[in-house]
């Protein structure tokens, strides 16, 4: 089998162990039964509770608090690798992880971190990334979600929706973005705070249904005067939108990663079927027409891989990133969605049916050049980095 991320001089021995690792793991645990709990719209937490054993929702965080001491190059592999297999699983530690832990790791007190680490860190429990609102669109400042201080508490009211990890029965906390302040010189003092799981006054909705990442959870998340205690402010008030930001362009790598994984998915099930496959005498894989579009796939999937690695690099080695982040994000969501796309047509009617992991891969792809920003927010970005003026 193509090992994709496998053969690189970016890869240490380490790396190379924890990537072979979760590829194994993705063949033998997620396979066999993702496909059922994926049409029955079923969070797979029996998987969820295997990766949190085998230590993935903590690679990239501190021993001290139960983590494996690795970094974001290392945490991306591994979302590569599920991905490859399935993306309901793959976003379930890429949110989970780079959204929903990494603000406590990265902002919070030392208070917070023993609080609520250990228990991220071993994936007993999830934590969520509540930013995104429905009125706001791709405008990640367009935050309408309140909290007032009351003596020693904050009182939260608003929304937010398309909330991944945020309604499962092992959710421990959601951080949110609210209002926390009048205007600072034309901008809103925006604060992020960490609201548990069953807080009064916090409602998680009923899920959403979704045309891909079926076995995911997502949800759109409601506060009527939920009350949580001041120390919850996570970070610096008036901070919290820089430090969103912060965690989006992390993010991005890790959706970059999963889209990479995506689209190597469909390369390895069009290699296996086109060997397999046989139409007029002939084995699908002597086509040369098909052969040119496998070829063309693999030229995507690489190229956006060393994307993903270029700025996966960066960010571990403390140099800018915002850029490459965003590169890696546009041109691995457009390589997942054209070889979803091709993959599809290879298969033919079977590529149709849901029962194949192309099927699934298909119905996956378009989200990714939706979600962490859209592909035209990330052109946007790529033009400012470019120091080219705002419209």
């Amino acid at each position: 089998m193509n090992t994709g991320a496998g053969a690189s001089l970016f890869l240490t021995n380490k790396r190379e162990e924890l990537r072979a690792t979760v590829e194994q793991f993705a063949h033998q645990e997620v396979a066999p039964v993702i496909g059922e709990l994926y049409e029955k719209q079923e969070f797979p937490y029996a998987i969820v509770a295997k990766m949190g054993a085998l230590g993935l929702f903590g690679i990239p965080f501190p021993e001290e608090y139960g983590g494996r001491g690795g970094d974001h190059i290392g945490l991306c592999l591994a979302i590569e690798e599920l991905a490859r297999v399935d993306s309901s699983v793959a976003i379930t530690l890429s949110a989970g992880v780079a959204l929903g832990t990494t603000p406590i790791d990265r902002f919070g007190t030392e208070e917070q971190k023993q609080r609520w680490l250990p228990q991220l860190c071993s994936g007993e429990r999830l934590a969520a990334f509540g930013l995104t609102e429905v009125s706001g669109g791709s405008d990640a400042a367009a935050v309408h979600t309140t909290a007032r201080r009351e003596g020693d508490e904050w009182v939260i009211n608003g929304t937010k929706a398309f909330i991944t990890n945020s309604g499962t029965e092992v959710t421990a906390l959601v951080t949110v973005a609210a209002v926390t302040g009048e205007p600072v010189n034309g901008r809103r003092r925006i604060s992020a705070i960490v609201v548990p799981a069953g807080t009064p006054g916090f409602k998680v909705s009923k899920k959403y249904s979704k045309v891909g990442w079926s076995a995911s959870d997502t949800n759109e998340l409601s506060f009527s005067d939920c009350r949580v205690p001041f120390d919850n402010l996570l970070g610096e008030e008036g901070r919290g939108y820089a430090q969103f930001l912060e965690v989006l362009d992390e993010g991005r790598i890790a959706v970059a990663a999963l889209s990479v994984g995506l689209a190597q998915g469909c390369i390895d099930e069009c290699l296996t079927y086109m060997a397999q496959r046989e139409v007029s005498g002939r084995k699908l894989g002597e086509y040369q027409a098909l052969q040119f579009k496998v070829a063309d796939m693999e030229a995507r999937a690489h190229t956006a891989r060393l994307a993903w690695y270029d700025a996966a690099s960066r960010l571990v080695a403390g140099r800018p990133f915002k850029k490459e982040a965003a590169v890696a994000k546009l041109v691995a969501s457009d390589a997942a969605v054209v070889n979803a796309r091709e993959a599809t047509q290879i298969f033919g009617g079977h590529g149709f049916m849901n029962e194949t992991p192309v099927g699934r891969f298909y119905r996956d792809a378009k989200i990714l050049e939706i979600g962490e920003g859209t592909s035209e927010i990330q052109r946007m970005i790529i033009a400012r980095q470019l120091g080219l003026p705002r419209p």
